[in-house]
């Protein structure tokens, strides 16, 4: 017990992929952390099958994605194919723009397992299973929650507690929140396999009025198939192998493998009317429940992690933190909902309600490849919304160069110093704010003054040059954009122009280089002092960035 009587900064309920992702990132941070799950291990089957860029790049944050990119299956694309078997539409997606692969197969127990191994790393988190949420309340300063834990019931309090506790949250119930949104009618078969003949790297989609279908490639020689069920048939006989063995043999080869899992859901598009409440706030599917057809509902729970963690360290250290913690749901809620929008329209290409339809939408796609950039538009998934805030913890700018980037996830260019070392763009920040000035003589503009300014607020600073440009050493790091993110549209416009970026790569606020000290009461926003007491660390400018996979 610490002098404040309390067991933890942090109270996180649920092990699942968001509970287990924020108790890492919270535990990078030096934060003390209490992470409660209900069942003995973390989950036995498989559930999500798709990781994507943004989620690597969380990751990335915590030191895992090198660990969890060596479980997957990496950058596989998707067949959308008609009811003759004829493909009328490819997304092969091959641009890295925020350092990774945009889709990436894996196996959630084995993900999980990986999060869970690695909670061990950080001695201010201490992860206990087998207890279970009963009841909480919430004082001026802190949360009480009452556990169950071998039959023994007994309390934690914590300044702030976060429910990763799924679709059914107890927390969610427990606060009053209600869930906006529908329940889809139609039911799906989800087979998964042990094995598969079928060679294909990539998703296939059978867009056919009869019966729609999905296969997903897997690590390791699985598979996924996964049926819409058709009117008239029960979960009872759609959970039969034998209905299974007969809907495998229909779309390929595998209707003789091994079944590992077979079971009916019926997909859900709901989201909380809010997210927080108090001290207490809400994260993954707890928060929001997405259909599977663009692959998005953990990967939208591993964004709220991300954008959660940072802002809850920094709350611990500052007297007011209230604006800080509400631009969790300004920010989060309106993105996952777009990516609910995305699935169900998706929904629509993937489940065609007749001939007619599904032959207009081929019809679209095949004139659409026509057109280089229409054609650009699927292949390289620029439908997908971009992580992209217009309200919260950012700065708008008046209308002028670079005023674009202020909201947006930067992209991660792969990088090299003065000394010709590469690596990606956040291995070589410091997990802090920082000014980046991105110009071709970046050492100019930042006096020793301004330097020391811009430290004891909280950030550090790091230049950026295009590509054109060789980096030089100087009083701060210096880095070279050698795959031209930065150096080419949108991002050229910023050139000349510090980005203050928050701790999670989102550009906050944007300043020409001559004007770079107005990005100081932003920082004081973003960010507690150096001279406050903090409950993580950082790396000062004379410090190299703490090193992640």
């Amino acid at each position: 017990m610490r002098a404040t009587s309390l067991d933890a900064d942090i109270l996180v309920v649920g092990a699942g992929p968001t509970g287990l992702l924020l108790t890492n990132l919270l535990g990078s941070m030096g934060i003390g952390t209490i992470l409660i799950e209900r069942n003995e291990t973390t989950v036995g089957e498989p559930r999500a099958v798709s990781i994507d860029d943004e989620s690597m790049r969380a990751l990335q944050a915590a030191g895992l994605s090198s660990e969890i990119s060596a479980i997957t299956a990496k950058g596989y694309g998707s067949l959308y194919k008609g009811p003759s078997g004829r493909v009328f539409a490819e997304v092969k997606p091959f641009v890295k723009e925020y350092g990774f692969d945009k889709r990436n197969a894996f196996e959630q127990p084995e993900f999980e397992a990986t999060l869970r191994r690695a909670l061990a790393r950080h001695a201010m988190v201490d992860a206990r299973f087998g207890l279970a949420l009963t009841d909480f309340e919430q004082t001026g300063d802190h949360v009480v929650a009452q556990v169950l834990e071998n039959g023994k019931a007994h309390q934690v309090r914590a300044r702030y507690m976060v429910a990763a506790d799924g679709g059914r949250s107890m927390v969610r119930k427990a606060l009053g929140i209600e869930m906006e949104g529908s329940t889809f009618e139609e039911p799906w078969l989800i087979v998964d396999l042990e094995t598969t003949r079928n060679r294909c790297f990539h998703t296939e989609v059978f867009c056919d009025p009869k019966r729609s279908a999905i296969t997903l490639p897997g690590p390791g020689g699985i598979r996924r198939y996964e049926f819409k069920l058709n009117p008239g048939e029960t979960v009872e006989e759609a959970e039969r192998e034998a209905f299974a063995r007969r809907l495998l043999a229909e779309v390929g080869p595998d209707g003789d493998e091994p079944i590992r899992r077979q079971k009916v859901y019926t997909f859900h598009a709901r989201i909380a009317s809010r997210w927080r409440e108090g001290r207490v706030f809400l994260a993954g599917d707890a928060a929001h429940l997405t259909p599977p057809f663009a692959g998005q509902g953990m990967n939208s729970g591993l964004r709220d992690a991300h954008n959660l963690a940072w802002k809850l360290a920094e709350a611990l250290a500052m007297a007011d933190p209230e604006d800080l913690l509400d631009s969790y749901q300004t920010e989060r809620k309106p993105h996952a909902w777009s990516m609910i929008e995305l699935a169900l329209r998706m929904g629509k290409v993937m489940m065609p309600d007749s001939a007619l339809r599904g032959m207009a939408i081929r019809t679209g796609f095949r004139l659409l490849g026509l057109y280089g950039p229409a054609r650009d538009y699927v292949a390289q998934m620029k439908y997908k919304p971009k992580p992209k805030f217009h309200a919260g913890m950012i700065q708008p700018s008046a209308a002028r160069a670079g005023a674009a980037a202020v909201g947006r996830m930067i992209p991660q260019p792969l990088v090299t110093r003065p000394g010709r070392e590469e690596c990606l763009l956040d291995d070589c920040l410091p997990d802090r704010p920082v000014v980046l000035v991105f110009d071709e003589m970046p050492d100019r503009f930042v006096s020793a003054e301004l330097n020391a300014r811009f430290a004891a607020a909280g950030a550090a600073v790091v230049g950026l040059t295009p590509e054109w440009i060789n980096p030089v050493a100087a009083s701060f790091p210096i880095l070279h954009d050698r795959s031209r993110f930065f150096s080419n549209q949108p991002f050229r416009g910023c050139l000349a122009h510090g980005l203050l970026l928050r701790r999670d790569r989102y550009v906050a606020a944007i300043e020409p280089v001559a004007t770079l000290e107005k990005l100081l009461p932003m920082i004081e926003r973003l960010a507690a002092p150096v001279t406050v007491a903090k409950h993580g660390t950082f790396a000062s400018e004379e410090e190299p960035a703490r090193k992640r996979s």
